[in-house]
């Protein structure tokens, strides 16, 4: 079983900064594939950014194109997500997700483990 547990969350300005950190207790966390999802009051879970257990391949939702970067530190068992210019939009519980030998899904569906989430809250 693997646990994964998100770091990071927080209350910001808009366009400030944030690092989402996800920390596996799994110590090959490094074949796994790590997606991030945010769920806001009164919405579904939605996809945020994703990364294939290689490292090789990211991917993100059009929304946070260009102001979040997702990465991972193998060294460290943990993968990173850097959001900047955040928008109010943005203000959501932020979830880690692990998929063993993905290749970075958008679909919840795909990941095995979850961490119970962080909040991130960005005001106007």
């Amino acid at each position: 079983q693997v646990q994964v547990v998100e770091s990071g969350g927080g209350l910001v300005q808009a366009g400030g900064s944030l690092r989402l950190s996800c920390a596996a207790s799994e110590r090959t966390f490094s074949s796994y594939a790590v997606g991030w999802f945010r769920q806001a009051p009164g919405k579904v879970r939605e996809f945020v950014a994703a990364i294939s257990w290689s490292g090789h391949s990211t991917y993100y939702t059009d929304s946070v194109k260009g102001r979040c970067t997702i990465s991972r530190d193998s060294a460290k068992n943990t993968v990173h997500l850097q959001m900047n210019s955040l928008k109010p939009e943005d203000t959501a519980v932020y979830y880690c997700a692990a998929d063993r030998l993905g290749s970075g899904s958008s679909s919840p569906s795909e990941y095995d483990y979850w961490g119970q989430g962080t909040q991130v809250t960005v005001s106007s």
